[in-house]
């Protein structure tokens, strides 16, 4: 029997299983198909970017580890993204940061960016048939250092507004030109290392910040903006000015969509629960899909249980239309198109479990109190043959199956990585 026949017979068995508990294969896959993942650039490079006048990561942003061959041009990012895209089922997106500019080898500032710098970006995505997303870049700067739109000096804050209104009307035309909305997120790593005084003044000058900033109304069929909080950063350990009560505050008076990161919590605490209560009252959520291990916010995605907590609550609280998927770490220490298949593999597996879950039955014996119904049948759903569900999926897509997207990323470290 080939790989292909068994791959076949798995799927064939599975859905025979999943049909005894009520549940279509067919709809959960077009589901899953329609999952795009908007998946990072600062993966391939490690966050360097592609200013002429390179700054520091700052800001609580640290890439660890030296693994060989990272994007060094936009050229060589925009191969690694394709090669990644290769191993991936489904259709995704690029998110994008305002360093990433096709700058033409010249100095241009942050409060000079325009379209212009992202135009041959546009082209390249109508070329392979993506969209694109957009983040302003407010780190890595030496008027970051002090600072960026809560910053105490005026000039350093009017520069930092004048970036972010600069990369919205970006987003904007990248939204008109590719016709597909351009989501454009806002964080800014704004904070303290030791005991702060006078946090107050902070955030108002934030409020005060953001209140200009969004004075500029944009065009929602082309862009969206997001707004994302952070527990801590590196060296901004006891005060983060952008904390989740401010952003979610902020975002919920003035409807605008939350962004929630997987890495910007409590170590102990999950975002899966934060979920439903958010979607009640902001328009709708940006997802970074991110894995936290003590300090560090921005490991690989794998398929752990905070992961499948989220997937299961977006489906659950039938919110699927207000969430969007994105991916947000970036790992020097393995290779990086192998981070890339990794993390969005785990994060479509996540999603298909949640869509073939009994949800019904699960609602059923929860609303009757059928307390232990409820238990049995989750724990029973852990075993359910969905792997061979996504194997199907990617047999189909015409992209590796199984581990066998390794021996791929194996081949382009050799043929193209190893030699940058």
């Amino acid at each position: 029997m080939s790989k292909k026949e068994r791959i076949e017979q798995a799927y064939a068995a599975a859905v025979e299983r999943f049909a005894e508990l009520g549940i279509d294969v067919k709809p959960a896959l077009d589901k899953l198909n329609n999952l795009s993942i908007s998946i990072h650039c600062w993966q391939a490079d490690d966050v360097a970017g592609f200013e002429v006048a390179e700054g520091d990561l700052t800001g609580g942003i640290q890439a660890t580890g030296n693994y060989p061959g990272k994007a060094r041009t936009i050229e060589e990012l925009r191969s690694d993204v394709e090669k990644a895209l290769t191993l991936l089922p489904g259709k995704h997106r690029l998110n994008l940061h305002a360093i990433y500019g096709d700058f033409g080898g010249k100095f241009v500032d942050r409060d000079q960016i325009d379209i212009t710098h992202f135009q041959s970006w546009i082209d390249w995505a109508k070329e392979i048939g993506i969209y694109l997303d957009f983040n302003c870049t407010c780190f890595s700067h030496p008027k970051s250092d002090n600072g960026t739109l809560s910053a105490l000096d005026k000039e350093t804050r009017d520069f930092w507004i004048e970036h972010v209104q600069r990369c919205r009307a970006i987003a904007e035309e990248i939204g008109r030109q590719q016709g597909s909305p351009c989501i454009h997120n806002l964080w800014f790593p704004d904070g303290q290392k030791d005991i702060t005084v006078d946090a107050s003044i902070y955030r108002k000058n934030m409020k005060d910040s953001l209140d200009k900033i969004f004075s500029v109304k944009r065009d929602p069929k082309y862009m969206k903006d997001c707004f994302e909080s952070k527990l801590f950063g590196i060296g901004l350990e006891s005060y983060t000015v952008g904390s989740n009560e401010f952003v979610v505050g902020y975002c919920v008076k003035n409807n605008i969509m939350v962004t929630l990161d997987a890495g910007h919590y409590h170590p102990t605490e999950t975002i899966s629960d934060k979920i439903s209560a958010i979607a009640l009252f902001a328009p709708e959520i940006m997802l970074h899909v991110s894995r936290p291990v003590r300090w560090d916010s921005d490991h690989v995605v794998i398929l752990n249980d905070d992961l499948q907590a989220i997937a299961h609550e977006i489906v659950r609280a039938d919110v699927m239309d207000k969430v969007n998927v994105g991916l947000d770490y970036f790992d020097a220490s393995i290779n990086r198109i192998g981070a890339y298949a990794v993390g969005v593999r785990a994060t479509q597996k996540a999603f298909l479990r949640a869509f073939l879950e009994p949800l019904a039955k699960l609602r059923e014996y929860e609303a009757n109190g059928q307390n232990f119904q409820r238990m049995a049948l989750l724990e029973e759903c852990k075993a359910l043959p969905w792997s061979a569900i996504y194997d199907y999926y990617c047999l189909e897509s015409g992209v590796p199956v199984a581990e066998d997207y390794i021996a791929e990323i194996e081949k382009y470290e050799k043929d193209v990585t190893s030699k940058r």
